[in-house]
């Protein structure tokens, strides 16, 4: 077991909460049992390190079997026990439930999203905010979409924020990283996509809606949290579209407008 929280293992693990130290190693951290859980069901490829307390496997006991059945798949994941003091030392959380991973990044070429033939697309053009943007991940998932891009300057999706909010979903959701806009829409239009913009100034979504303009392939751009998107982003797109107020409410949240288009879109597309 590993008592003592100041080893140099220790520290190298909770330096993965930095970005530098991610783009330098290539590496991420994963905190808690649900974290963990899914990225041993359903990526145990890139699990490399995994520690826990005694008391976390026995409430969770599930883990343990999906730690014996990832090393069959991944022998070279090392795992231990660990005490609460050195699980505390590597997170980045104050309370990690007794589970720390370390896993490789495992982005998607945009090649190769492009190449599946997707129907929905999410493209997140300068989302700043970690929790929205592992909320749209979590939502795109939930919606069926078939993959994410991160364009712009949009926060790292392995930011341990970002990784907490997705909630597993992030080993579900294909996601390419680092990408430029125009010709993110570019291919994707090429491959048969509309490309639609959430923005405060489009078209009512409940007329296009009746159109049944969403039954069609379609990939959604999601701007800056405070700016939205820029008139030459806008400009990359087929058309924009609003998701009307009825209430009193100043605006919606990005993550929750990200949500309800995604839906809006899954259930038309699965009405044809």
């Amino acid at each position: 077991m590993l008592e003592n929280p100041r080893a140099d293992r220790v520290r190298s693990i909770r330096k993965l909460g930095q970005r530098n130290a991610r783009r330098e190693t290539g590496r991420f951290l994963l905190e808690g049992p649900q974290a963990v859980r899914e990225a041993l069901t359903s990526r145990p490829d890139i699990v490399e390190q995994l520690y826990a307390t005694p008391t976390g496997l026995e409430k969770h006991g599930d883990i343990r079997a999906l730690i014996d059945d990832a090393q069959r798949e991944n022998p070279d994941l090392v795992w231990d026990y660990a005490d609460e003091d050195v699980v505390a030392a590597m997170a980045d959380t104050v309370t990690p439930q007794g589970f720390v991973a370390v896993a490789r990044q495992n982005p998607t070429a945009l090649k190769d999203i492009v190449a599946n033939e997707p129907k929905l697309v999410v493209i997140c053009e300068e989302v700043r905010d970690p929790g929205n943007l592992g909320t749209i991940l979590r939502a795109a998932d939930a919606a069926g979409a078939d993959a994410v891009v991160l364009t712009g300057r949009t926060v790292d999706p392995f930011n341990p924020k970002v990784v907490r909010s997705t909630t597993g979903s992030m080993f579900h959701v294909p996601f390419a990283v680092d990408a430029d806009l125009a010709d993110v829409t570019g291919r994707l239009r090429g491959a048969g996509l509309q490309v639609i913009a959430a923005d405060v100034k489009g078209e009512d979504l409940l007329g296009v809606r009746a159109e049944g303009a969403l039954e069609n392939p379609t990939a959604w751009v999601f701007g800056n949290e405070a700016r939205g998107l820029t008139d030459d982003s806008l400009a990359l797109c087929d058309r924009s579209l609003r998701l009307p107020i009825y209430g009193h409410a100043e605006s919606l949240n990005l993550a929750t407008a990200a949500s309800v288009c995604l839906y809006e879109t899954a259930f038309a597309q699965r009405s044809v």
